[in-house]
C-alpha cells in the first residue's frame, strides 16, 4: 500500500480535495492514532518533518478537517483549542496545569438534563469537559 493511500482515500471520502499539504497534514494527524493537537503543535511536527507550511495554513487545514467531519474542535477556553482525531462521541478531561486533554469514553458521563434549544435549532450533541487541577504533593 502507497504511504499516502489511506489519508488519501480518506480526504476523497470527505469530499475534500487531497492537496499536497491536505496530504502531507492529514498523514501527521492520522498516522499516529487518536489525539489531541493544537495548531502549533501540528506545525511544529510538520517543520520538524520538512514540511514547509504557514501556521495559517495548518490553521484553514485544521478547520476544513473539522467541517468535513475527520476532526473534533474541543475549545477548551477563548485562547485554546485542541483538535481530536477520534470523532466518535466522548468526552475530556483538561489538564489546566499541562495543558493535556485525556479522553473520557461517552458512557462515562451522564447528563440528566438539558435545557430547550432554541426556536429553529436542534441540540447535535453535548460534550463535557472536565478541568482539572493537579494537587501538590
Amino acid at each position: 500500500m502507497r504511504p499516502y493511500s489511506q489519508v488519501l482515500e480518506r480526504l476523497r471520502a470527505s469530499g475534500l480535495r487531497p492537496t499536497r499539504q491536505r496530504l502531507a497534514l492529514a498523514k501527521l494527524l492520522f498516522d499516529k492514532g487518536d489525539r489531541h493537537v493544537t495548531a502549533e503543535i501540528l506545525h511544529a511536527e510538520a517543520m520538524s518533518a520538512n514540511i514547509r507550511v504557514s501556521l495559517a495554513t495548518v490553521y484553514n487545514t485544521l478547520h476544513q478537517f473539522t467541517a468535513a467531519k475527520l476532526l473534533r474542535e474541543i475549545v477548551v477556553d477563548s485562547s485554546r483549542s485542541y483538535f481530536d482525531t477520534n470523532t466518535d462521541p466522548h468526552h475530556h478531561f483538561y489538564f489546566e496545569d499541562s495543558g493535556r486533554l485525556a479522553d473520557i469514553p461517552g458512557d462515562q458521563v451522564v447528563v440528566a438534563e438539558v435545557p430547550s434549544p432554541p426556536a429553529g435549532t436542534t441540540i447535535e450533541s453535548v460534550e463535557v469537559v472536565i478541568r482539572l487541577a493537579e494537587e501538590a504533593a
